[in-house]
């Protein structure tokens, strides 16, 4: 018994040794590896044993910045400043804090404070500052490397992570931020640059090679991409981050060539997988996950592990924005909407990005609630201007609900504005603004005393010339509108001049060349004809013409009200 409890005392003394035996570089690399939770067990370890070196509280709270706690995070880096009110490590924390919430003025005070404690050999601080403009502010996106980083903050990273290498050209470290830093504003070969020197500095860099790995996947060049994961494995195995980049490589990778689409969707979600088991399956890891699964359009098992997850993130709402983007995509809007409220009325406002209200306004929609959808995908666009593929959605909502003057504005705006836009958007805009001026005629014949907006004709008459002028054929939707715009456009029935009648003659040449016109454009066909019947008899005098084209609508619709009045005219012997 003695023997017993003595050897469970030695293995207790061992564990207990092991736990204090965990130093600042063994959190360091746990942080590296993306295993935040080990990282921050050790790290708040070392701030009880250790509490006197400022350097273990600014790693704390980078993990919490990593982790998207950034009120935890200044907290930390604040204890830090009272161990050593000189930390600039500390001073460059509080710096990226100020940078993730928008505050550029704090961020420019204690990013320079960092730097000038720093002095000219001590190259950490430049890193993290580096870091700190390249880390995604909040309502940036939904993503898990944030949106773009702004052209201003990537040079900002730049001219600071080069202060960095002049410190010490072989701070590794530095090189890889400063490749990254180039990487995201498209400069290849300054980012290959950097990241080879980071490998010739030091070959072993496993995060090195994950980097150029990156570099080779922006250039759609997977092979050499897929190959720098596997030089990174090789040298640590257990380096998850490089499943976690492969995992990305292989969509980006599949929906390049349909043959391997599946092959390669099938590989990410096991890379993926692999990442997660490597780490340390906490709830920032998961959510990481559900990063992943939005990329990879897996709503399915998004709503699933977002459903899971909601009985763990008691500390992070976030989950429920994977909740309700998942039950959208799924059609769940019930489910969606309740999670999406929570997460916008429930979430520290900076923490709303424009997708939330974008995907808050599809569901509402979905869910006949067209007002509020409308409002929120406003709202989405309000809190980024950049966001202008929003303007064809809010376009679509508001030629649904018959709103066609604020539909036309939308689609003008987001013709005009979006890489995404196509002539059927152009089209739209000329549709939408023509059924607003209808709208207004109807509603003047009841009300003399309103008159119709004609700038309204001038707008939709704009829009259908520039998709005739860029369509490679005549599109008979497109000519047939164009007719109803000139037709309104030429009010005056006792002195017609005619603009609409080279459009209807265009219509009716492109519909006859198709042969019998089916049901849904009989009735357009018969309107070309009367029109340019009516013409014939009234401004040309005539009359062969003018009952060839009324005999061709008779064949067709011998019911229609301006046929029937031709005939009944002609048969009474008014028609001269």
């Amino acid at each position: 018994m003695i023997r017993k409890i003595a050897a469970a005392g030695v293995g207790l003394l061992l564990m207990g040794s092991s736990v204090f035996a965990q130093s600042l570089a063994d959190a360091k690399k746990a942080i590296d590896d993306e295993q935040y939770q080990k990282a921050k067990s050790m790290l708040k370890n070392l701030t009880v044993t250790q509490a006197d070196k400022d350097e273990n509280f600014f790693y704390l709270g980078w993990v919490y910045l990593k982790q998207d706690y950034v009120d935890s995070a200044k907290a930390v880096f604040n204890k830090g400043l009272a161990v050593n009110g000189k930390s600039a490590l500390n001073f460059a924390g509080l710096g990226a804090a100020d940078h993730i919430e928008k505050d550029n003025s704090g961020a420019t005070t204690n990013f320079n404070s960092a730097i000038t404690l720093a002095g000219k050999k001590y190259s950490t601080p430049y890193l993290y500052v580096g870091l700190g403009y390249l880390l995604p502010v909040s309502g940036s996106s939904v993503g898990p490397k944030g949106s773009a980083i702004a052209p201003a903050d990537a040079d900002a990273a730049i001219a600071i992570l080069n202060q960095g290498k002049a410190a010490n050209p072989k701070d590794a470290e530095v090189l890889i931020a400063l490749g990254d830093a180039y990487r995201s504003q498209l400069k290849s070969t300054d980012a290959y640059n950097a990241y080879s020197t980071a490998l010739t500095i030091d070959p072993k860099s496993a995060a090195a090679n994950v980097a150029e790995g990156v570099l080779w996947r922006y250039a759609d060049n997977f092979e050499d991409s897929q190959k720098q994961f596997q030089a990174a494995l090789a040298i640590d195995p257990n380096y998850g981050p490089a499943y976690r980049e492969w995992a990305e490589t292989d969509l980006r990778w599949a929906k390049t060539d349909p043959a391997l689409y599946d092959g390669k969707v099938k590989e990410a979600a096991d890379n993926y997988k692999k990442y997660i088991s490597l780490t340390d399956y906490s709830v920032e890891s998961q959510m990481r996950y559900a990063d992943f699964l939005v990329d990879a359009k897996d709503y399915v098992t998004l709503q699933k592990v977002s459903q899971d997850l909601t009985a763990s993130a008691k500390s992070n709402l976030r989950v429920y924005r994977y909740l309700g983007i998942a039950a959208y995509e799924n059609k769940d809007y019930p489910a969606g909407l309740a999670a999406l409220n929570k997460w916008v009325t429930q979430a520290d406002p900076k923490r709303i990005i424009p997708n939330d209200y974008l995907y808050l306004g599809r569901l509402e929609i979905a869910s006949k609630n067209d007002s509020l959808g409308i409002r929120d995908l406003r709202k989405a666009i309000a809190l980024d201007t950049t966001q202008v593929d929003l303007y064809g959605e809010i376009a679509k909502s508001l030629y649904a609900l018959n709103k066609y003057q604020e539909a036309g504005d939308a689609y003008h705006t987001y013709a005009q504005k979006s890489r995404m836009a196509k002539l059927t958007d152009h089209f739209s805009e000329g549709l939408s603004f023509y059924l607003a001026f209808s709208d207004q005629t109807d509603k003047a014949t009841k009300d003399k005393t309103f008159k119709p907006d004609s700038a309204l004709l001038i707008k939709s008459d704009s829009a259908f010339s520039y998709v005739e002028r860029k369509a490679g054929k005549p599109i008979s939707a497109v000519v047939l509108y164009h007719a109803y715009v000139k037709d309104s456009e030429d009010n005056d029935r006792n002195n017609i001049k005619g603009l609409a009648k080279p459009y209807y003659e265009q219509y009716v040449q492109l519909i006859e060349a198709k042969g019998p016109p089916d049901d849904k454009t009989k009735q357009s066909l018969v309107n070309a004809y009367t029109y340019l019947g009516n013409y014939a008899e009234n401004k040309d005098k005539d009359e062969v013409k003018a009952l060839d084209y009324y005999n061709k609508a008779k064949a067709i619709l011998p019911d229609d009200p301006q046929v029937k009045y031709y005939f009944a005219k002609k048969a009474s012997g008014k028609s001269k």
